[in-house]
């Protein structure tokens, strides 16, 4: 994995909370959801705060926003192969449900408890990997791409805010401190996702300070029962009616 030195906001995303669907649908995908999912590019500088973004909110609190996933951020070389997979010649920057679309820069190049600088003042600090949930799927009526999400990696991740300001589009995004160099996001998700019986690697994660309360409670429980929770429910939720 190699840090870089500059990248770059393409796009900044925010959306509060919507009701969509159609009441009696036959289909569930069709069926009425409420979410803050639906994410509308902004146009010019917008305030960054130690929740959320200007504009920006969540329908569900509980696995939703807060100061651990104040900003999620996710990489724009994901669309073109998320293009190719779905079968759709475009995908609008947003439609994975993040706020800050960032050029230069995917889970391989992001580590946890990074601190990165937003233009000249705003420092935001990684927090966890995004965890994809049914939403997701649902946004684009695929019963499984959140599954699709996790197994590929292309994930994105959570940024808690350390110093508050303004952030629009093209603002460059510079990492200023490393502390962990050696738990990049992409290797957080192999171990919460496709390593859950390695003890070792579970251990040395749950121990980084840095990592968000959810994700350390997540796996302190499983080292307690040496079992790892059952992610049916977050993958499918609704989508399983």
């Amino acid at each position: 994995m190699t840090a870089k030195n500059s990248t770059r906001i393409l796009s900044v995303q925010v959306g509060l909370p919507r009701t969509l669907g159609v009441e009696g649908a036959n289909d569930p995908m069709d069926r009425p959801w409420t979410s803050g999912f639906q994410k509308d590019p902004v146009q010019g500088p917008v305030w960054l705060g130690n929740t959320n973004l200007e504009g920006d909110g969540q329908a569900d609190l509980v696995h939703h926003g807060g100061v651990e996933k104040a900003v999620l951020a996710y990489s724009a070389h994901h669309y073109e192969p998320w293009c190719r997979e779905l079968n759709l010649a475009e995908i609008p920057f947003g439609a994975f449900g993040e706020n800050f679309t960032i050029q230069g820069l995917t889970e391989a190049d992001v580590c946890v408890g990074d601190t990165w600088q937003v233009g000249e003042n705003v420092l935001v600090q990684v927090s966890q990997p995004r965890q994809p949930c049914w939403k997701l799927a649902r946004r684009f009526k695929r019963k499984t791409l959140s599954l699709e999400v996790q197994r590929t990696g292309r994930t994105g991740w959570y940024f808690r805010v350390l110093r508050q300001g303004m952030v629009s589009a093209g603002t460059p995004i510079t990492l200023l401190q490393r502390p962990y160099p050696d738990w990049s996001i992409a290797r957080a998700n192999l171990v919460m996702h496709s390593q859950p019986h390695d003890q070792a690697e579970t251990a040395e994660l749950a121990a980084l300070d840095l990592l968000s309360v959810s994700w350390r409670d997540t796996l302190g429980k499983r080292l307690e029962s040496q079992r790892p929770a059952d992610p049916t429910a977050r993958l499918l939720g609704q989508n399983d009616l």
